[in-house]
């Protein structure tokens, strides 16, 4: 399976795309609050979507992804803007697709179909990681104007 394909390719270049990404979430003009993070910590989060994004695409369900990102959510709501944070969760996923169309994208009807499916669960996913991370972040706020 092509998709499948693609998800090693990610799994085994998961450092190097993990160094680039926490590089450009520290020098980016849309992300200054993310160089009060250290790089290792920033690397590390990464690194767990990286290295296990067959798992996180193909058998996490909507609650895992839930659970994870308003979890991230209520951790990164106490120093980085929501708007930083949306601008961090696009930019790993501009990330991995400029990785792909510069590595993975090959001819062929069949693989293209196969490719072209992988990334609709790549967006799925983000879109859903942003969504529940969005919850967090209002679930955070809510509770810290109650306290």
């Amino acid at each position: 399976m092509v998709a499948l394909r693609l998800v090693r390719l990610i799994e085994s270049h998961s450092e190097q795309l993990a160094d680039s990404l926490v590089h450009k979430l520290h020098t980016s003009e849309r992300t200054p609050a993310y160089r009060k993070i250290p790089a290792e910590t920033l690397r590390k989060a990464v690194l767990d979507v990286y290295q296990n994004l067959g798992e996180w695409l193909m058998t996490k369900t909507d609650s895992d992804v839930e659970l994870r990102y308003k979890e991230l959510a209520a951790r990164r709501s106490q120093d980085i803007p929501l708007s930083q944070f949306m601008a961090s969760m696009l930019m790993t996923k501009e990330h991995l697709w400029s990785y792909l169309r510069r590595e993975a994208m090959s001819e062929g009807a069949l693989q293209l179909y196969g490719e072209l499916e992988f990334l609709q669960s790549l967006t799925n996913f983000y879109d859903r990681a942003l969504y529940y991370a969005s919850v967090g972040y209002e679930e955070k706020a809510k509770s810290a104007k109650a306290a």
